[in-house]
């Protein structure tokens, strides 16, 4: 039965993500139809073809010719995906110092920290 039928609809990125998921347990590369069945719910096989392409247009996932059709491999796990829709939202912004500052001052304190010890190990990462 599909989410509409049953009066819920999928929040934005819930289906790519439940892909990537499929795709992560998958122990070698797949078919679309693979992902199609271990997402079970009825989605029909053009729909896990568009979003296996968004994803592919988007670096998370990878794909290679296998015959006549394409096996997939994830190459970003949920918080990767995260990270591309953050670097998409940014790159659309014309004052990118703008919206960083914006970011960051409306961040929890916890959330500060954190962002502070990864830059600074980045940082100690590129000398």
């Amino acid at each position: 039965m599909r989410d509409q039928e049953r009066g819920r609809r999928r929040g934005q990125g819930e289906l790519e993500a439940q892909v990537l998921a499929a795709l992560r347990e998958a122990p070698v590369p797949v078919s679309t139809a693979w992902v199609q069945e271990r997402l079970g719910g009825g989605l029909a096989y053009t729909t896990v073809i568009t979003i296996l392409t968004r994803l592919l247009a988007k670096g998370a996932v990878a794909r290679e010719k296998a015959g006549r059709s394409f096996v997939w491999t994830p190459r970003a796990d949920e918080a990767g995906l995260a990270a591309l829709r953050m670097r998409r939202v940014l790159d659309g912004e014309s004052d990118r110092e703008a919206v960083l500052a914006s970011f960051v001052t409306g961040l929890p304190p916890q959330d500060e920290q954190v962002l502070r010890e990864l830059l600074e190990r980045a940082r100690e990462e590129e000398e």
